[in-house]
């Protein structure tokens, strides 16, 4: 199954919608292929320094292993919610048998590791005291693998391939990916038409060539392209080097502190600042965001959804001590909260509204403005709204204020003041902004703001509709939204004031 990588990016979603998404992530089938890394730790407190030497003496009190590497992937996958097949290749030792029983006790996870015989898993042993790393012990060996142990890993693969959405290519630099394994699962992946994402290691992306998506950190795109990513600007033209390089569909640099760029064949550069609210440890987030990433498309997000998903889910797990996984429950809160949050920041003066139009204007986005009293808010208003956003992509609506209202209305309205109805306004989903005028009409505040499309109910003509022939007069269009019979604010009024009979 190929992902669409265009589908949905009419607009792009906001946290309610993508919510809808992630409840979504148990339909994604996703294949991870990569180097598979058993990760242990041994922590314990460090008292004093020892006399042989100016190091910490280290006392443990803990010891547990995890899955790291692209089994770590696999295990964000399953975690998420989604359905991971893992790939990859393990020694006949104790730490291989370590990792087929994480494996096997991971829910969600499929395993189709292959055993060599000749090679030893890859351990990473990180000693910690309370939340500092005194040291890390990797055991290991990066030589490509043998010719059986590589046609083997690709058989696998193919058994794979008619019922996965997505690959990810999990590259770490010990081996498995090595040149006929990357080729041929290469040409595997091209032959059944599957969306690969490709966290390199390499320097030459050129190897990468045929991927959907190439995830490169900051440093690994300045080592492969010679362009340092530090500001938009130059992470946009790294990432257009490494996409000639791929010659796939898109790049997603990771800037860490500084979010995500997301760059695609013939579109304008997605700059996603990052959603991290603290930061604790960085271990596996790259993991983390590969595995929304594929999950979010997977389930059939458009990609900028998707990176936003995997922009807020990487953001969780660099709060966290050590390798962590995010759930999807934790995801969904994250949503939920941050559309709370978002309920405030979503009421500005007319001079911040233009500054953001402005902004989402950069962006080449699609603003809409609708206008009125909303006194009480009825399914004629939503009707109303939600149409509005579905022809735009920034919906703002712009509330009278009291003083207007009274004007407009009469001294017993509004009914809510201008505080509450912003408040109720601004937690509706269609609804990207809100800001307040005072005039009797809109119409100044549509000079400033310039929308490309105006909304109005269809009890109005579009000549009646106050500053269309603005709108018109620079490109734009008036959009009349049929009206629910039935709802309206003054009838909803008049109804609680009639007298009821009592039987």
């Amino acid at each position: 199954m190929n992902v669409s990588l265009t589908a949905g990016t009419a607009r792009a979603a906001n946290d309610s919608e993508l919510a809808e998404r992630v409840r979504m992530f148990p339909d994604a089938r996703i294949v991870v292929l990569g180097d598979v890394i058993l990760d242990r730790y041994v922590a314990g407190h460090a008292p004093r320094l020892s006399p042989e030497a100016p190091i910490p003496v280290l006392r443990p009190t803990d010891r547990h292993t995890t899955l790291g590497g692209a089994a770590n992937v696999a295990l964000n996958i399953a975690t998420l919610g989604g359905q991971a097949t893992l790939i990859g290749v393990v020694g006949d030792d104790e730490a291989g048998a370590e990792v087929f029983s994480l494996v096997v006790a991971a829910k969600g996870i499929t395993g189709a590791l292959v055993t060599a015989h000749s090679r030893p898993t890859t351990v990473k042993t990180r000693f910690m005291a309370g939340a500092h790393q005194l040291l890390r012990l990797d055991e290991e060996t990066t030589e490509p693998l043998d010719t059986k142990s590589a046609m083997a890993v690709l058989e696998q693969l193919e058994k794979t391939l008619d019922s996965a959405d997505v690959v990810i290519f999990s590259d770490y630099a010990k081996g498995v990916l090595c040149d006929p394994v990357l080729g041929g699962a290469l040409a595997r992946t091209e032959a059944h038409r599957i969306t690969v994402i490709a966290d390199p290691k390499r320097y030459d992306f050129a190897a990468y060539r045929g991927v959907t998506v190439l995830t490169p950190n900051e440093h690994e795109v300045r080592l492969a392209t010679r362009i340092d990513a530090e500001d938009d600007e130059n992470a946009d033209r790294a990432g257009r080097v490494a996409l000639d390089a791929t010659g796939g569909e898109a790049v997603l640099v990771t800037r860490s502190a500084k979010g995500l760029t997301l760059v695609r064949r013939g579109l304008t550069p997605l700059h996603l600042p990052t959603r991290a609210r603290e930061v604790a440890d960085v271990s596996g987030a790259g993991d983390t965001l590969v595995a929304a990433l594929a999950v979010a498309m997977g389930a059939g997000a458009s990609l900028p959804d998707a990176a936003a998903l995997a922009n807020l889910t990487a953001g969780i797990s660099v709060g966290k001590q050590g390798t962590a996984t995010v759930s999807r429950d934790e995801l969904l809160d994250a949503l939920r909260l941050e559309t709370l949050v978002a309920t405030d920041r979503k009421v500005a003066t007319a001079e911040e509204a233009a500054a953001r139009v402005a902004a989402w204007r950069a962006r080449r986005l699609r603003i809409g403005f609708a206008n009125g009293c909303f006194d009480l808010i009825h399914p004629g208003h939503v009707r109303l709204l939600t149409e509005a956003r579905a022809a735009c992509d920034r919906l703002i609506v712009a509330l009278n204020t009291d003083a207007s209202v009274k004007r407009l209305k009469g001294p017993t309205r509004p009914v809510q003041n201008e505080s509450s109805r912003a408040t109720v306004m601004a937690s509706l989903a269609p609804v990207d902004l809100v800001t307040l005028f005072d005039e009797d009409t809109p119409l100044e505040l549509i000079r400033l703001l310039r929308p490309d499309v105006l909304v109005k109910g269809a009890d109005y003509t579009v000549d009646q509709v106050v500053g269309g022939d603005l709108v018109q007069g620079w490109g734009g269009r008036v959009l009349l939204v049929d009206l629910q019979e039935g709802h309206s604010t003054t009838g909803t009024i008049r109804r609680m004031a009639a007298p009821r009979s009592v039987a």
